[in-house]
């Protein structure tokens, strides 16, 4: 028996995920790899503690319908939502058409951003993320502290929607895209709800919260708000946990040598240490979703592709702005973004925040080759020496994350080699989700 299969046996054991479908957001979890043991052979709960929900929160889940929704009711009218194009302004951009679900709910093509606002000819800051995996994303926190070290170590900024985690729920999160004008440009929710009301799915919400959802404004867009959110909240759509990597944790399926391989180095602290930020471990009886849901900055080079990036004074900072104004005065978060899921990352054809690299061998490669060869990734000053981290500001270059497999001298050896990236990508590939493995779509 090899030492990855002991290490699964020791910590695995569990014939099936059990995840409860919930209206409100999922609770906080650890941040860094929790390394207790769980006993073969068992099943133990896979329900996570969750904090209490914000006031706003509570308020929005505590709205008054004459009928008591169902999940599946809400579910199908939020999936009708979802596809619907007239909820934009432009009556051309649905949900479904950025976070198109052959994609994992994420990007179609290979645009760094996607196109909406009224006419269609407005491109966004930042690349689209996946929406699968995220149902135990928390509310965002400046400072996690893990139960499991006492709660002494300050885990840092944590949790919360979208890459800066400024929506601290999917109803939050969802109002975003509805009013952004290079989005679904609408003017306010309200409009989008006068629209849901002479929809042909309409019925649908009656039906739902009862026959009169659409004569209260405040009401109705807590319905439509609703309907989104428990959408996004089921399991089979939205975290299947049946990619082959799954089915290796429930000891039906086997790795192959070099898909072994890669995870020894996706696990590896000096090596590709990419668990730090994405654990690929079960924890507490949860399948690993691969993020920790923490911010990092790992210092992307600026992509030109972007429009707003043509003005040299111009930078997204993440969680310090422009879009996320509450921390702005955080100097230290400048240049960190949330970490994504890694889950169906293969399918992907943009990566990072501002969707520089079109190809996850590109990406791996720039982790092992930042600080060795930084002139293949950054562009030349006009002096002639190496613009390093050219997407940060030079006063906040000193956030950029240097722990393996940063954090090397140039010309030193990469941590990686190619033949070990070439490891990791076959173990990542092993994170695709079956209906998609079953069904590829091209861009």
């Amino acid at each position: 028996m090899t030492k990855l299969e002991g290490d699964r046996r020791s910590i695995l054991g569990v014939a099936s995920l059990f995840v409860s479908v919930v209206v409100t957001s999922a609770g906080c979890r650890e941040k860094s790899a929790d390394r207790s043991m769980i006993p073969p052979k068992t099943a133990p709960s896979a329900s996570a503690s969750s904090a209490p929900p914000p006031a706003a929160s509570a308020s929005f889940y505590a709205t008054r319908f004459s009928k008591r929704p169902s999940v599946p009711a809400m579910t199908e009218a939020g999936r009708a939502l979802f596809f619907d194009p007239a909820l934009s302004r432009s009556k051309k951009l649905a949900c479904a058409t950025c976070h198109d679900p052959r994609f994992a709910y994420g990007p179609p093509n290979d645009r760094a951003t996607q196109l909406g606002g009224p006419d269609m000819n407005q491109d966004g800051l930042r690349a689209v993320p996946s929406l699968r995996y995220l149902e135990k994303l928390p509310a965002f926190t400046e400072h996690l502290y893990e139960e499991s070290k006492g709660e002494s170590v300050d885990q840092g900024p944590t949790g919360g929607h979208g890459w800066d985690g400024r929506a601290n729920s999917t109803h939050d999160q969802a109002r975003l895209p509805l009013t952004s004008p290079f989005e679904m440009a609408n003017d306010s929710v309200s409009s989008v709800v006068d629209t849901v009301s002479h929809a042909a799915y309409a019925p649908r919400f009656s039906e739902a919260f009862g026959d009169d959802v659409f004569a209260d404004p405040k009401r109705a867009e807590n319905a439509v708000l609703m309907a989104l959110e428990v959408f996004q909240q089921s399991p089979k759509d939205f975290y299947p946990y049946h990619s082959r990597f799954d089915e290796w944790l429930r000891q039906k399926a086997k790795l192959t040598a070099q898909e072994e391989r890669g995870l020894s180095l996706f696990n590896d602290p000096k090596k590709g240490n990419c668990a730090s930020c994405h654990p690929s471990l079960v924890r507490r009886g949860a399948f690993p979703g691969f993020s920790d849901f923490g911010f990092v900055a790992v210092g992307a080079p600026r992509n030109a592709a972007i429009s707003a990036n043509k003005d040299p004074a111009f930078f997204d900072l993440g969680l310090c702005g422009p879009l996320r104004t509450d921390l702005s005065a955080e100097k230290k978060y400048c240049g960190a973004f949330r970490a994504p899921t890694l889950r169906n990352i293969t399918l992907r054809r943009v990566f990072f925040h501002n969707g520089v690299f079109h190809r996850l061998e590109d990406v791996l490669e720039f982790y092992a080759e930042r600080d060795t060869n930084p002139k293949k990734w950054f562009p030349k000053k006009p002096d002639g020496t190496v613009d390093v981290y050219n997407d940060v500001p030079p006063d906040y270059r000193a956030n950029i994350e240097q722990t393996p497999p940063f954090g090397r001298k140039p010309g030193e050896q990469p941590a990686l080699t190619r033949a070990e990236i070439r490891d990791m990508l076959a173990f990542l590939g092993t994170l695709t989700d079956a209906d998609l493995a079953a069904n590829p779509a091209k861009p």
